[in-house]
């Protein structure tokens, strides 16, 4: 949409939705949240908290923790994996860079990762400001909620293709909102903080020409601008309370082409989106992993030996290839998780794309590499229209001996079509956590995230997280 004046119409039309979902935020409670909601984000706290856990293990979660750690500032909040309190800000810097360190969290089809930022937010300020149990989910659902909302309102498939990373972008307004509920702000003062948040959104999407850290730390910033926004905004510094419509500045015009405004409000309280938050069974990009599925599945089916393939054809959205899509270079893990070619042809060789799939050595390895060569990526008109509502893929193995196998996944594993159970969400959390802390402090976590929701303080659950000594990971499992 370039013309001017469906812009001033639609910024007409919707005024007052910044407001509208600053209310249903500030009046959100305990017993608002429904039950299969509520569901979700236990299990989105306990899978956060283990990519989190395994992240501050990596090179990139190490040097931002280290950093927080010597900016230090009040001690407001544990700093994870730091033995240190730090100001809630550095905190959440640290933890949101941590949680998408390894690009294994949460996400959903609006293109987005909100647990790598809405978990740091409420368990830091939770415990600044003495946040019971139930306090913290309703925060969390309120940031899962807006999240969703705001990147489904910039129309997230059209706002990828202008250069944004939507994690980043979109994540300030999720952190502000999850502040509110644990500052317990009024809808004017919460509309404000949304302003405030609104207007520090960045992330762009220059990480995969180079394998750039940058993708990693957009949580962790998009957390720390969203607690200044609703701890100034709770001080009386007025943000824009028209951030989201705004026909002048307006975050939806500027981020895309083609907004949708409605989306914000469209069935706000009724409909929750946080219900389809999608769980990661892979540690590569989530729109790779019907892909991934599909080639796991042919080779189960058909016992299928990477070396008989001469050739393997992928059918996949017209933006997932130009997110995923490039030529796969052996420069950095980033660009291995990322690569379509690289994600396939891993699962192809190894049976899986777990965490040994994704260290500085296989993803250079020669077997890997030629066998990525030869994926050869095509858009699928009829996947291209069903994206981003069906996140599908469509892979052919063409076999040496003249035999094509195709097989097409609509659902992958951990969508909400296709649910990982909270048994497995527990499993990848405890491989997760017990490599990079020890088994005994992972349970010790585990058992706290799991009572967390009915706990009387959040603060002893931040605090094991804080208190915890991190592993130095073997090459093999980094």
């Amino acid at each position: 949409m370039d013309d001017l004046e469906s812009w001033k119409r639609l910024s007409r039309e919707h005024r007052g939705i910044t407001m509208a979902l600053a209310s249903f935020i500030a009046d959100l409670r305990p017993a608002s949240v429904p039950a299969a909601t509520r569901d979700v984000l236990a299990k989105a706290l306990v899978d956060g908290l283990g990519c989190g856990l395994y992240g501050l293990a990596t090179p990139w979660g190490g040097i931002m923790r280290d950093y927080a750690r010597d900016r230090g500032g009040p001690a407001e909040a544990g700093l994870w994996g730091g033995q240190a309190r730090v100001s809630v800000g550095n905190s959440v810097l640290a933890a949101g860079t941590a949680i998408h360190s390894f690009d294994f969290d949460d996400h959903s089809r609006a293109k987005i990762h909100p647990g790598a930022l809405v978990l740091p937010v409420v368990l830091a300020l939770g415990e600044r400001e003495g946040a019971d149990g139930p306090t913290v989910m309703t925060a969390m659902a309120a940031g899962y909620e807006t999240m969703n909302r705001v990147s489904q309102a910039a129309n997230p498939s059209r706002a990828r293709m202008r250069g944004w990373h939507l994690t980043g972008t979109t994540g300030t307004f999720a952190a502000a909102a999850a502040a509110s509920v644990i500052l317990g702000l009024d809808a004017e003062t919460t509309a404000s903080a949304l302003g405030l948040a609104g207007t520090q959104s960045a992330g762009l999407w220059a990480f995969t020409a180079d394998g750039g850290m940058s993708k990693r730390m957009h949580p962790g910033r998009s957390a720390e601008a969203g607690v200044a926004a609703a701890l100034l905004a709770a001080r009386g510094f007025a943000g824009p309370r028209y951030i989201l419509e705004a026909e002048d500045g307006g975050f939806l015009f500027g981020m895309s082409d083609d907004p949708r405004p409605g989306m914000i409000t469209e069935g706000l309280g009724s409909r929750w989106h946080t219900d389809a938050t999608c769980f990661k069974p892979y540690a590569c990009c989530g729109s790779n992993h019907a892909c991934v599925d599909a080639v796991l599945a042919l080779r189960r089916e058909h016992a299928v030996e990477a070396a008989d393939v001469a050739r393997i054809v992928a059918g996949i959205p017209a933006v997932v290839n130009t997110q995923t899509g490039f030529t796969y270079r052996a420069d950095s893990v980033l660009n291995a998780q990322m690569s379509l070619q690289y994600n396939i042809a891993v699962a192809l060789a190894d049976g899986q794309a777990y965490l040994e799939q994704f260290t500085p050595e296989r993803i250079v390895e020669e077997d890997v590499v030629d066998l990525a060569a030869r994926v050869a990526i095509e858009i699928d008109p009829e996947i291209d229209r069903a994206y981003p509502a069906i996140y599908g893929g469509r892979v052919t193995l063409e076999m040496r001996d003249g035999r094509r196998l195709t097989r097409r996944i609509e659902y992958s594993l951990g969508m909400p079509e296709n649910p990982m159970p909270h048994a497995e969400i527990e499993r990848k959390y405890l491989s997760l956590g017990s490599a990079a802390v020890g088994e005994p402090a992972a349970r010790r976590i585990l058992d706290l995230a799991n009572g967390a929701f009915d706990a009387r303080s959040i603060a002893p659950l931040n605090a094991a997280l804080a208190e915890a000594e991190v592993i130095a990971l073997e090459p093999a499992v980094l």
